[in-house]
């Protein structure tokens, strides 16, 4: 999944990312509020990390911004200030869940976990496609009881297709969230992981999953 985190200060920001893209997530960073605000426009993001004190743009005016702009991603912010006061002027903002500075990497991984389940509105760790599962905890991915071990890269696409089960995935809609805003589009790298993936899903197996619509995009089927 990807999340955009808008952060100035660069040791927190680099944490943040470092942390998420262990735990397979795909992150962007935005160094103050106006880039903050361009991306959420240009880009889809899972979820939005945000702190208050930004340069240009502070992180209660970008929340506004956000939610006039009648996108709806899950917002959670950062700050120094922990006063009831500074907490609802936050929430009352627009946004879903506020986290004070300093803070444990587990509590903010388990808060972002939250919010995607509550915006899925999926209460359960795991996806389910067929004899498929993927665990959304502990990232193990079994068919048939069979354990698969995917790559970092291998898992986010996986997770994506399986998160939109029975539709077409484009090629672009898949970089897009697989990848930063930076990569190539043009390069065919992403064609060479489903290939990989696939070969990792299907293969071995009575039925095929994981299928190329030729000229849109891919598709994950659930045959049951």
């Amino acid at each position: 999944m990807r999340i955009l985190t808008v952060e100035d200060e660069k040791k927190v920001a680099s944490f943040i990312k470092k942390g998420l893209e262990e735990e397979y997530f795909s992150v962007d960073i935005a160094g103050d509020g106006k880039e903050g605000l361009k991306l959420i426009e240009s880009e889809e993001y899972d979820l939005i990390i945000m702190d208050v004190m930004l340069p240009f743009l502070d992180g209660i005016t970008l929340v506004k911004e956000t939610r006039k702009r009648k996108i709806a991603t899950p917002i959670l912010m950062l700050t120094i200030k922990d006063s009831i006061k500074d907490k609802v002027e936050g929430l009352d903002a627009g946004a879903d869940d506020y986290l004070t500075k300093p803070f444990a990497f587990e509590e903010l991984l388990a808060r972002i976990r939250a919010l995607l389940r509550r915006n899925d509105n999926i209460k359960s760790t795991k996806l389910t496609v067929g004899d498929l599962i993927l665990d959304l905890q502990s990232h193990r991915v079994t068919r048939k009881d069979k354990e698969i071990i995917l790559t970092p890269k291998e898992y986010s696409i996986l997770e994506y297709l399986m998160r939109n089960v029975n539709k077409v995935v484009s090629r672009t809609k898949l970089i897009e969230h697989v990848y930063d805003y930076h990569f190539d589009t043009e390069t065919n790298i992403i064609d060479v992981y489903i290939n990989k993936v696939r070969t990792k899903v299907d293969n071995d197996f009575d039925s095929q999953l994981i299928y190329t619509i030729r000229g849109i995009g891919y598709i994950i089927k659930d045959n049951g």
